[in-house]
């Protein structure tokens, strides 16, 4: 069994997320560290852009294990999540046995050549050494969580096909995401370790921001980071999240001015407002809501 790298506290976790440049602060490094100790999902629920799906993939960096991906949808089905069969290639199969005068047996279809791992049976297959984002399970319906409980409460596969149940040797790092566009049930969060991230504090956003810039840039950091204080108190159809103040800041430099003013931020406001409505309510406030 293939193990994964584990980390001592919760400092420990969070400096590993620095060297990959995601700052954590302590309750964030602390619910992760308990998540994997336990052995259960992580469970991150906040507002789209606050740093969920990164947290994620960064920690899978941080960990130097693959890093696994299952985007939910309406509709998702099991086997979008676990496998599914290579159908084009068995047809290439039977006509191949055809041409040769064969007649080809079922088993000969179902064979691991044409097996298609999906992101849920390649986390349990690479377990422990793995990290598995369940991304914006809210998404998903009914029919596809209790599915979903059936996997973290044993992380085994069964393939009738191969006649194989395929079983993690220790639980996968595991992290769910919600948006809160609807609540997740009850019994899949009874699972996991809760945490609710939100929008960073002032100088913890500038920090992020920097990070993200060239050297240098500190001033426009911390003017892109205010600003968006500012914005975050206006009742906005979609409020803009820490991505959105990383792209303002670089879309500033882009324009070639390395603080903000009215004329470039109000050329890069596209990179903050994606709804008309907010659009014209921020252009009208932008004059206001400017950092002194």
């Amino acid at each position: 069994m293939v193990t994964a790298p584990d980390f001592a506290s919760p400092e420990e976790l969070a400096a590993a997320l620095d060297v990959q440049n995601y700052l954590a602060d302590e309750g964030l490094a602390t619910a992760a560290f308990v998540a994997r100790k336990l052995g259960r999902p992580l469970f991150l629920e906040g507002e789209p852009g606050v740093g969920k799906t990164v947290f994620a993939r960064t920690l899978a960096a941080a960990m130097g294990v693959p890093f696994r991906r299952l985007q939910c949808y309406g509709g998702i089905e099991a086997s979008q999540a676990l496998y599914d069969w290579n159908f084009p290639g068995q047809i290439l199969e039977l006509r191949a046995a055809e041409a040769g005068g064969r007649k080809p047996s079922s088993a000969s279809l179902y064979e691991e050549r044409f097996l298609i791992e999906r992101p849920i049976l390649k986390a349990i297959r690479e377990s422990p050494a793995v990290v598995l984002l369940i991304d914006e399970i809210d998404r998903a319906d009914d029919e596809f969580e209790a599915f979903l409980l059936e996997v973290l409460d044993d992380y085994a596969v069964s393939i009738p096909e191969l006649g194989e149940r395929i079983s993690a040797p220790a639980p996968p790092m595991v992290v769910l995401t919600s948006n809160q566009t609807r609540d997740v049930h009850d019994a899949i969060k009874r699972r996991c370790v809760y945490h609710w991230i939100d929008h960073p504090e002032l100088d913890r956003e500038t920090d992020i921001v920097r990070r993200n810039l060239p050297d240098g840039c500190e001033p426009l950091a911390r003017q892109v980071a205010t600003l968006m204080v500012e914005l975050r108190r206006v009742e906005l159809v979609k409020q803009p999240g820490v991505a959105e103040s990383v792209c303002l800041a670089q879309g500033v430099l882009a324009l070639g001015a390395d603080v903000l003013d009215p004329r470039r931020t109000a050329a890069a406001l596209g990179t903050v407002v994606k709804h008309r409505d907010d659009w014209e309510k921020v252009r009208a406030l932008l004059p206001r809501l400017m950092p002194g």
